[in-house]
């Protein structure tokens, strides 16, 4: 869900991931925030000394957010895996760019293998819009996580990759209209 600028003073301090670089800090309480999307199930803030930070879920009520939509399970179980972890992907944004990394086309591949216990193994080869993004490893973990968490509790093995290196080009016609590249 996008939700219009707003702003926010929080009052007690907050973990935040720093955009671009991705390594986690605390904002002190009283910072003033600015709301700029809510896209997944994370937020992207602005403070007001500055910089930019993604806020995780747990963290929402304190910026004024109710907890992001979670996705139809009965709905979704009812669709092979495969479709299942690319509609999971659909729900990962970059933080700077309001359009899923499906979209973005950021996603190279994803297989799904018999894993070695039984539980499936899924496979996602993935880049960043930058190779200097710090965002890579807090994305990975994004999926890891939401794929793990399915029933059939697969095994997630995300590979951030930079061969061939990520163009505007591979985005999708939506994103492209979406962000205005028409």
């Amino acid at each position: 869900m996008k939700s219009p600028v707003q702003e926010v003073e929080i009052a007690d301090p907050i973990e935040a991931i720093v955009i671009p670089h991705g390594y986690r800090t605390t904002l002190p309480g009283g910072t003033r925030l600015r709301i700029l999307q809510t896209l997944g199930d994370s937020a992207t803030v602005t403070a007001d000394f500055g910089g930019m930070f993604r806020i995780d879920p747990e963290f929402f009520p304190a910026i004024g957010l109710e907890a992001p939509d979670r996705p139809d399970e009965a709905e979704l179980a009812a669709l092979p895996l495969e479709e299942r972890v690319w509609s999971l992907l659909r729900t990962c944004y970059d933080p700077e760019i309001p359009v899923n990394i499906v979209e973005l086309g950021l996603i190279y591949d994803c297989r799904i293998e018999p894993g070695a216990d039984g539980r499936p193994d899924v496979h996602v080869k993935m880049t960043l819009t930058a190779p200097g993004c710090g965002m890579g490893d807090v994305l990975a973990a994004d999926i890891t996580k939401k794929i793990e968490n399915l029933p059939e509790a697969p095994h997630a093995h995300i590979e951030v990759v930079f061969d061939p290196p990520w163009n505007q080009e591979m985005m999708s016609e939506a994103a492209r209209l979406q962000l205005g590249f028409y």
